[in-house]
């Protein structure tokens, strides 16, 4: 009997629920869970149950649910880290006593800095892989218990870092997720992203860059995107383009956004993103008062990642090869006055809040 493959997944939200049970719905996998709340999962031993738009249902029992780091990483082949960008730093150091030279250490998030974070918190020869771009949309349905697989992406392209079975890792990934895996030959390709570090600060400025102090109802994210945001979002891409190519990143290695959404201008751009099913139904990060209006939510990931974790990722880079970016610069400033951050003074990365960002990794 083929011995299964051993998969530690460390991590408790959305991506962590879909990813822990899909894998662990298959027969080929041992998967334990790393969390810090493991009394909260699959309790009673019923599996978590993950479904699809097409009415799928995988139900997947994990081998070992735990918040012992040296206890979930024992004999593990693949650790797979599903947190958010703000959190890598943190579970990294949390999991570095216990990784071994046999394991291969990957990310489902890449574009918030993963490998530049674990290149100097595990050592310089751990073997690095990581994720281009999510290979779901997912959502918990009940913590623990039920999530929903609200898409699935085509094929997966990662890049990896001080590892010489690329092959091996690849042919692996690909029997995981069910989709081809595409390498990449330089891990810039995907720490470099214009999906949520550009395109999620492109439109809270879009839709809450007035400052209004309150909104009568709440407003949807894609479904009521507005062509104001999309310039934004426009121009914020073409000063990422600008970045990227000077890290020898090209357009067919990340393509423009008008290029991926098939789109020619911020009307079209518009009417893509309001045709895209598997993004109705995704509220803006508000909250609800008591007089029944909405106010922004400042502590939302849509802020808390997207912003230090995302774009003053891109911001730094820039800085690095002396790149201007006027609109990247505009959203920034807007969003570290709404989160009461100091991130850029006199139009350089040289705030007081940087400590807790991704740029002491990068400049």
């Amino acid at each position: 009997m083929k011995k299964k493959t051993e998969i530690c997944i460390c991590g408790g939200g959305n991506l962590a629920h879909v990813t822990g049970g899909y894998l662990a719905s298959k027969d080929e996998y041992s998967v334990r869970l790393l969390t810090r709340h493991p009394e909260k999962w699959c309790v009673d031993g019923r599996p978590l149950i993950v479904e699809d738009p097409d009415g799928n249902r995988f139900r997947g029992n994990f081998s070992l649910v735990t918040p012992d780091a040296q206890t979930a990483l024992d004999g593990a082949e693949i650790v797979l880290l599903c947190v958010p960008g703000f959190a890598i730093a943190d579970e990294l150091k949390k999991i570095r006593e216990y990784v071994t030279s046999d394991m291969y250490i990957g990310s489902i998030v890449s574009s918030t800095g993963f490998f530049l974070m674990a290149d100097e918190l595990l050592g310089l020869d751990t073997r690095l892989f990581g994720l281009q771009r999510v290979p779901f949309i997912a959502r918990v349905d009940e913590y623990g218990s039920k999530a929903m697989l609200l898409g699935y992406k085509p094929s997966i392209t990662i890049a990896t870092l001080h590892i010489s079975e690329r092959e091996y890792l690849v042919s692996t990934l690909t029997a995981m997720f069910d989709v081809p895996v595409v390498l990449l030959d330089n891990y810039m390709k995907v720490t470099l992203s214009n999906s949520n570090p550009i395109l999620h600060p492109s439109r809270l400025y879009g839709m809450f860059g007035s400052c209004r102090e309150t909104y009568d109802s709440e407003i949807m994210f894609y479904e009521d995107w507005d062509v104001r945001s999309s310039e934004i979002l426009i121009e914020c891409d073409r000063e990422f383009r600008k970045v990227a190519e000077s890290y020898d990143v090209g357009e067919n290695d990340i393509p423009s956004l008008l290029t991926y959404y098939e789109s020619s201008d911020a009307v079209s751009l518009t009417k893509k993103i309001h045709s895209i099913s598997a993004f109705k139904g995704l509220r803006a990060p508000m909250i609800r008062l008591e007089s029944q209006k909405y106010v922004p939510d400042y502590e939302n990931r849509y802020f808390t990642e997207d912003i230090p974790f995302g774009m003053l990722m891109v911001r730094a880079f820039a800085e690095r090869q002396g790149i201007t970016t006027e609109m990247i610069d505009t959203v920034i400033s807007w969003a570290q006055n709404v989160m009461n951050r100091e991130y850029l003074r006199d139009g350089i990365l040289n705030g007081c809040d940087l400590v807790d960002t991704i740029v002491p990794y990068v400049l």
